[in-house]
């Protein structure tokens, strides 16, 4: 197919063939979580009910209908291994396109920022802000469980945002918290879209 807007392409038949919900397993595709005596969890939170697979996923693998604009960071590390966070956090989230590419990029932006937010926490976040004076860094402390982030140290972050000038101060505040991060626009994505995506490897450990 010619990838045209809204027709079917090679990716889209591929998930339709392997029983994949969306194409977009191409793009955010995960290491297998291995034998289920590991243990080990993913959890999926999407503003619509979504089955679990059968076909790809075992017991480990859970869903939750939610808004995670709202939802506490507790509440989502309560659902990770042990209580404690979690390794990786893939966020595929993307507005409601309306054609305002300004507005669209903002709005992109603002999801990303809140996958930012989840992933390190306000200390994270403050931390980041080289702008911030001293005494502000020391009120918001990595070691207080209200402001640490569902992002384990060394663990890893995948944020997909809309191309635009904004994309560049988000990756600014990303970098000195990890270890690596780079941009990549994966193969699954349509040639006519401005998705991309942020890979941040090895979250470095907040100061105390």
């Amino acid at each position: 197919m010619s990838g045209a807007a809204g027709s079917p392409d090679f990716f889209y038949r591929e998930a339709q063939r392997l029983g994949y919900v969306a194409r977009s397993a191409f793009k955010v595709a995960c290491q297998s979580l291995g034998p289920l005596q590991k243990g080990g969890a993913v959890v999926g939170i999407d503003l619509k009910k979504v089955k679990v697979p059968s076909m790809h996923c075992d017991a480990r693998v859970q869903t939750v209908c939610a808004d995670v604009m709202n939802l506490p960071k507790d509440q989502i590390r309560a659902l990770s291994p042990k209580q404690k966070g979690f390794s990786v956090i893939v966020s595929d989230m993307c507005p409601l396109v309306s054609g305002i590419r300004a507005r669209d990029a903002a709005l992109s932006a603002e999801l990303g920022m809140r996958t930012l937010e989840l992933a390190v926490g306000e200390a994270g976040l403050v931390q980041a802000d080289d702008s911030v004076e001293q005494k502000e860094q020391s009120d918001v402390s990595g070691s207080d469980p209200e402001h640490r982030g569902i992002l384990l140290p060394g663990g890893h972050l995948v944020v997909k945002l809309l191309e635009s000038e904004d994309v560049k101060d988000f990756s600014h505040i990303c970098k000195p918290l990890f270890k690596k991060a780079a941009w990549l626009r994966p193969k699954a994505t349509r040639s006519y879209s401005r998705e991309i995506y942020l890979i941040c490897q090895g979250l470095l450990s907040l100061k105390k």
